[in-house]
């Protein structure tokens, strides 16, 4: 992954972000020397939302059939949610 200074945002701005992507599809910007952020292109930030949700949807089915699921009436889940917390 690249990395751009914050200095070189700074000073340079959105064309250094836009170079820094030409080579990688993510851009990591250093503070003083750690890395802080990253940034991506939309297009790759969709992609990863949808594996995200996929997973998401793999998981729930598969809570489904293993029967890790209660069936309750809303009152039931709010009671059970407060009594959790």
């Amino acid at each position: 992954m690249n990395t751009l200074t914050a200095n070189d945002l700074k000073t340079r701005g959105v064309s250094a972000v836009e170079e820094g992507l030409q080579y990688s599809d993510e851009l990591s910007i250093s503070v003083r020397g750690q890395q802080r952020y990253v940034v991506m292109s939309v297009e790759t930030y969709n992609r990863l939302r949808e594996l995200e949700l996929a997973a998401a949807v793999a998981e729930a089915k598969a809570d489904y059939h293993a029967g890790r699921y209660t069936t309750e009436s809303v009152e039931e889940h709010m009671k059970r949610v407060r009594d959790e917390l």
